[in-house]
């Protein structure tokens, strides 16, 4: 679940979540509770008037839950913010869910909400309000700064400050192929998720649309379930925007010993209905055909900017262009996370970032902007990373990590068992660099190495004898 996009909508059905407002009615929690809890929003069709806050946040990921975190360390939370979502949950960890929530239940899976992946608030933020109306939308251009529609009884919630952090939405198939059917799965919220864990349980045989982070991660979630898996995408590897052809080819290896199948530069032409309506196959443009009853589709994903074009904000750069300080063209509105096309300092370059070390920090930086004097601009060091086959039994967990930019010419050091590092180096210069299995200090270099972009001997690294010894030399050039 993770890009970078060098280069764009906002669902019905959105709850209005507003802390501690005394104007709605209370649906009371713990008190002792530490986090935003994990519940369903109480329906309240009880009429309720216009509402002022002093900060909106739209969206329920998490860029919204650390932005709603960020004002609450700043003591901006008790009435004055509050959280418009089209999930019935308070903010929590996505990630989780193409990874160890897709485990079976003998796999001690991570489910809500006992895995501890809500977005850790201060107590001042634990729902008490729950407020759920059929329709928002935002008011018409050059009205947004007065606040957002509820349209269906007319009533408008009104702000000082906006920050959009409404995140992507996942590509689908068109539905004249069948990318509706009944057990064609998309993952972007838990919702997907528990929808998918109710085919898994009854499925035998799986196909995984997309050699990505999702479809790697699912497939790897399957085979817990040791159900029959196929991988189909068009690309030649797995991973293509970032994985080198030699490194694809070593996790392709693992999941081919793990009994998943790849069809590789594959196409799909519909996927098919048995007699009861149910998906029961995937038909190629070769003509092939792949038995299945349950597909899930990861084949991108776009970032939610619809609602927000009529309204001046500037979405030509694949998301809303925002500056350093994730202010968009509007007055009191910001973007933050997936959705923000923001100047990459250290590339020189505008972009837009999926991942949630982005949405953690880019929220983050945006409240604490918003909210002070500082004038320091964003400057991010791209970081991906992806945790597959880390059930119980498993033979082998993987997790690896990227820093930088995958630019130039690569390197590969290792043999992938116990470890290999990948590093790219343009006009001398280490750009990024991309590490399995390494150790905990390990971890804690790489991001070093990728921000410094040192110098570094192309034929001396290449002859490192082992991927610690490749990272010495590249740590030595560092202190050059």
């Amino acid at each position: 679940m993770a890009t970078v996009s060098n280069s764009l909508s906002l669902k019905h059905g959105l709850s209005l979540w507003c802390p501690q407002s005394a104007s709605l009615n209370r649906a009371h929690t713990p008190s002792s509770s530490s986090s935003i809890g994990f519940r369903t929003f109480q329906r309240c069709y009880a009429a309720f008037a216009n509402e002022n806050r002093e900060f909106v946040i739209v969206g329920g990921g998490n860029a919204a839950g650390y932005a709603a975190r960020s004002f609450v360390e700043h003591g901006m939370a008790d009435g004055r913010l509050c959280i418009v979502t089209k999930e019935a949950y308070a903010p929590y960890e996505r990630p989780a869910l193409t990874k160890g929530y897709l485990f079976p239940t003998d796999k001690k899976p991570a489910r809500l909400p006992e895995f501890g992946g809500f977005v850790k608030v201060a107590e001042e933020l634990v729902v008490k309000v729950l407020g759920f109306t059929h329709v928002l939308d935002l008011v018409g251009k050059g009205k947004l700064q007065s606040g957002i529609m509820r349209r269906n009884r007319g009533k408008l919630l009104k702000y000082g400050s906006l920050i959009i952090a409404t995140g992507c939405t996942a590509s689908r198939l068109p539905e004249k192929i069948g990318g509706n059917l009944p057990g064609v799965h998309y993952i972007r919220d838990v919702a997907d998720a528990n929808s998918l864990i109710s085919s898994l349980e009854k499925a035998q045989k799986v196909v995984v649309v997309g050699g990505g982070y999702i479809g790697m991660e699912v497939a790897a979630a399957a085979v817990g379930w040791k159900l029959d898996t196929t991988i189909i995408f068009p690309e030649n590897h797995l991973l293509q925007r970032l994985f080198t052809p030699s490194l694809a080819r070593r996790y392709e290896e693992l999941y081919q010993e793990n009994g998943v199948k790849f069809l590789k530069g594959a196409y799909i032409e519909k996927l098919e209905a048995g007699s009861d309506g149910h998906v029961a196959a995937v038909k190629l443009k070769d003509g092939s055909t792949v038995e299945a009853d349950a597909v899930v589709i990861g084949i991108g994903a776009k970032p939610a900017v619809s609602p927000f074009e009529r309204i001046g904000l500037n979405t030509t750069v694949g998301g809303i262009q925002v500056d350093g300080l994730f202010r968009t063209g509007v007055p009191g509105i910001f973007a933050v996370g997936d959705v923000a096309a923001f100047p990459l300092k250290i590339y020189n370059r505008i972009a837009r970032v999926e991942h949630v070390d982005h949405a953690r920090r880019s929220a983050q930086h945006c409240v604490k902007a918003l909210l002070s004097a500082q004038t320091q601009l964003y400057d991010y060091l791209p970081h991906f990373y992806s945790r597959v086959f880390e059930y119980e039994g498993s033979p082998r967990k993987i997790w690896w990590q990227f820093f930088g930019d995958n630019a130039g010419e690569t390197v590969e050091i290792g043999n992938f068992d116990p470890k290999i590092a990948t590093f790219w180096i343009e006009s001398g210069k280490l750009k990024g660099i991309l590490l399995e299995s390494g150790s905990n200090e390990e971890f804690q270099l790489i991001p070093k190495l990728a921000r410094n972009q040192p110098l570094v001997d192309k034929a001396k690294l290449q002859n490192a004898s082992s991927v610690e010894d490749a990272l010495e030399i590249a740590w030595t050039s560092l202190q050059v």
